[in-house]
């Protein structure tokens, strides 16, 4: 008879809780309507996914070269493009290439570079061009494209485990 006084005891008090608990959940639900309007969105779903089909393609806007650039502010433009790529291996290659190329090229030089970094939607074409992986379309081959070929097949067996350290006048500028 104890037992069963007990079980009955445990029923009561899981049934109070599980009451409490929706008590707690409808009048959290009742304030998300109230507070974030219309709430029949928030737990249905919509014919208008938020997320774009598969098969789209995400548009990427195409890139302009800046306009009456001193060669100065392009060759730290240019820096800064090659340490900042956005996934590491580009940005060790090119960080690498441009602390030691970037102050010697010429004018001509630095369209090519300008262009072979910044013209291409995908980091990756750059990086399979530079290590041979696939054929430079012809637009970008030239002679930066052979420095770059040059300096990432790293004949001499340099360490190039981070970025090199910016220049010292570059950071007394900042």
């Amino acid at each position: 008879m104890q037992i069963l006084t007990q079980s009955k005891m445990a029923a009561s008090m899981v049934n109070q809780f599980l009451a409490t608990s929706w008590r707690t959940a409808s009048r959290f639900l009742l304030f998300q309507k109230i507070h974030l309007g219309s709430s029949s969105r928030l737990f249905t779903s919509s014919s208008n996914p938020i997320d774009p089909p598969l098969n789209a393609e995400i548009p990427i806007p195409e890139w302009k070269q800046p306009e009456n650039e001193s060669i100065e502010l392009k060759r730290a433009r240019l820096l800064y493009q090659s340490r900042k790529r956005g996934m590491l291996e580009n940005g060790l290659l090119l960080s690498t290439f441009a602390a030691r190329y970037l102050p010697a090229l010429n004018d001509a030089q630095l369209e090519q570079y300008d262009q072979l970094i910044n013209k291409p939607n995908n980091d990756w074409d750059i990086f399979h061009w530079v290590t041979e992986h696939k054929p430079t379309p012809d637009e970008y081959q030239g002679d930066v494209m052979d420095l770059l070929k040059e300096h990432v097949s790293n004949v001499n067996m340099e360490s190039r485990i981070r970025q090199p350290d910016l220049p010292e006048e570059e950071i007394r500028k900042m």
